[in-house]
């Protein structure tokens, strides 16, 4: 099945961009028909989907983080790529890398809690 890892940095400064991998094993990110996404749960509040980007190299974005959200992947590495650019205390949260959309269920990885400080 597929396992999802997220990793990056766990504190970033005010006004830096945050950068995550999704490392994936089990499935192709390019052959695989899931949208490999990006969700964060700040404290206190629900699950916030971020953007996502398709098998085929298609992104999709939360039109209220657009301006500041971009994904992209190696498909060298079987990985996809989360930045979030103007972070501020506002954007702490866990992280969740995930395929999403499959014809069967979704996969989510354990998460990764980032922490804007300076």
């Amino acid at each position: 099945q597929v396992q999802l890892q997220e990793s990056g940095p766990g504190l970033v400064k005010p006004s830096q961009t945050l950068s995550l991998t999704c490392t994936v094993s089990g499935g192709s990110i390019t052959t695989d028909v899931y949208y490999w996404s990006w969700i964060r749960q700040r404290p206190g509040k629900g699950l916030e989907w971020l953007g996502a980007i398709a098998y085929d190299g298609s992104t999709y974005y939360n039109p209220s983080l657009k301006t500041r959200t971009s994904t992209s992947r190696d498909t060298s590495k079987n990985q996809f790529t989360l930045q979030l650019s103007s972070v501020t205390p506002e954007d702490t949260a866990v992280y969740y890398c995930a395929a999403q959309g499959g014809a069967t269920r979704d996969y989510w990885g354990q998460g990764t809690q980032v922490t804007i400080s300076s």
